[in-house]
């Protein structure tokens, strides 16, 4: 089992060592690596998503609230403390249907 923490952000990768993961640091993540049993933090594009799962591994992406002021910049291991930042697991499956079903 490999514990992954991926993000491109200096400021995310400080707050991911601060709160204790002993991960597999990385700015972007190839799916085709995921084994049973492995978990991944951090950030990953939506449709990649379900592959983790498909592999039978964990996505536990890195949420905070940011306010509208403090997008598109670069934050903090401290701002992010202070805007709650926070790894949630998620189960994230494609819907193959239409926008009416």
């Amino acid at each position: 089992m490999t514990d992954w923490f991926v993000s491109g952000h200096p400021g995310a990768v400080e707050w991911a060592r601060r709160q204790g993961i002993a991960a597999t640091m990385v700015p972007h993540f190839d799916v085709a690596v995921v084994q049973p049993g492995d978990r991944v933090f951090g950030t990953l594009h939506v449709p990649v998503a379900p592959a983790v799962f498909a592999a039978d591994g964990e996505y536990w992406p890195l949420t905070l609230d940011r306010p509208a002021a403090a997008r598109r910049r670069e934050l903090s291991a401290d701002d992010m403390d202070g805007f709650g930042a926070r790894l949630e697991r998620f189960t994230v499956v494609p819907f193959c249907g239409g926008l009416d079903d």
